[in-house]
């Protein structure tokens, strides 16, 4: 089944105001992230549920694509939270018909939690079945940082096998930058530099990622004060484009980057931790002057495919949390790793950047599914 189908949420006693969007169904089934903005629109939600169709189809699982949105800039608190809970509420028949819907831009785990709650909703199970050997929770907090990982894995498989290491800089050192730094560090690399909202910490010589990662609250908020000295600091999140580095994670939020900001870049590779961090424009001048970008229907897939894994059947022989965690991260390396090479091939075969080719060949695999008779000129 393909075309959008869209479903408003609304509560009058809360102020909820909320759209899910499905792109498709995959047998029956179709899963996204959530977000909480105040300027989400159904239009912007419909984009999304694309691409994550095109992720998912990419990553060979057989689910479709949703997305949904929250309309809400309130902070945290009691009003919030209850309007969380109206949502899931609301989402509650969505949920225990096969549409899932995850964390996103706004929505942290815990947020997610109070959401399930209301709905009655648990993935772990289906009636009084227990399709899983531990809860949600037990599994998510091994696999909090799978979406980071997928990205190294991504940046891992782009380079050359005999690759010195690279310098890194991190746009966004929220949950996914902050993954994504912590196993490129563990991976031998050196990070010079990462921003928050409050500004670039930088140092030629690599970041102290323990250090770092220590200062950080769950919003990717890093503490200066509790920081070791001799850093370089600055107030302007912008400024991390200016770094000399090999490598950039754009984990922020979408369109941080526009085509002024191209000449700035030192890196050659640049890897999608966000969803379209780059403006079209961007991206075209990227591909102009020859730099790698690492789409984030596949750099970004591995939270995606490890939530994919669990509620299409995959890697469920696990007998506990450990080894359901590990079998999903095996998961999220094979298949990211064989997105990489079906794009890459593509692209090398038709003299394509890498994300022409991710959305030819996603494409193809999502054309292919609907047993559509033609793919659309890209």
């Amino acid at each position: 089944m393909t075309g959008a189908i869209v479903t408003t949420l609304n509560d009058g006693n809360s102020g909820l105001e909320a759209y899910v969007i499905v792109d498709t169904l995959v047998a029956g089934k179709a899963m996204g992230g959530v977000r909480m903005t105040p300027d989400v629109t159904p239009a912007q939600l419909a984009g999304l549920a694309r691409q994550m169709t095109r992720k998912l189809a990419l990553a060979d699982l057989p689910i479709g694509g949703a997305k949904g949105g929250i309309v809400s800039d309130l902070p945290p608190g009691a009003e919030r939270d209850g309007r969380l809970r109206a949502f899931g509420t609301r989402m509650a028949p969505l949920l225990k018909g096969g549409i899932y819907v995850g964390s996103d831009q706004g929505i942290c785990y815990r947020d997610r939690g109070l959401i399930f709650e209301a709905a009655g909703y648990e993935v772990a199970k289906s009636g009084d079945t227990a399709l899983l050997p531990c809860s949600w929770a037990e599994l998510w907090e091994r696999c909090s940082q799978i979406t980071g990982f997928g990205i190294a894995e991504a940046i891992t498989a782009a380079l050359p096998p005999d690759a010195p290491a690279s310098t890194v800089a991190v746009q966004g050192f929220g949950t996914v930058g902050r993954a994504a730094a912590v196993h490129l560090h563990a991976r031998g690399h050196r990070v010079v530099a990462v921003s928050d909202r409050l500004g670039v910490i930088c140092h030629p010589a690599g970041l102290p990622m323990p250090d770092l990662v220590a200062a950080t609250d769950p919003t990717g908020l890093v503490d200066r004060g509790a920081l070791p000295a001799g850093l370089t600091t600055g107030a302007d999140p912008d400024r991390l484009l200016d770094v000399p580095a090999d490598i950039l994670v754009l984990a922020a939020c979408s369109h941080t980057v526009e085509e002024s900001d191209v000449p700035r870049i030192s890196a050659g590779l640049i890897a999608e931790g966000a969803n379209d961090p780059s403006t079209p424009a961007a991206l075209a001048a990227f591909e102009a002057r020859g730099t790698t970008v690492l789409p984030g229907i596949v750099a970004n897939a591995g939270g995606a495919i490890a939530t994919g894994a669990v509620l299409t059947g995959t890697a469920q022989d696990a007998k506990d949390a450990d080894a359901l965690a590990d079998a999903l991260h095996q998961e999220v390396r094979d298949r990211i790793r064989s997105a990489y090479a079906a794009v890459s091939e593509r692209a090398a075969a038709d003299g394509l950047s890498l994300p022409r080719a991710a959305a030819r060949v996603s494409a193809e695999r999502v054309a292919a599914r609907q047993g559509a008779a033609a793919v659309p000129s890209l």
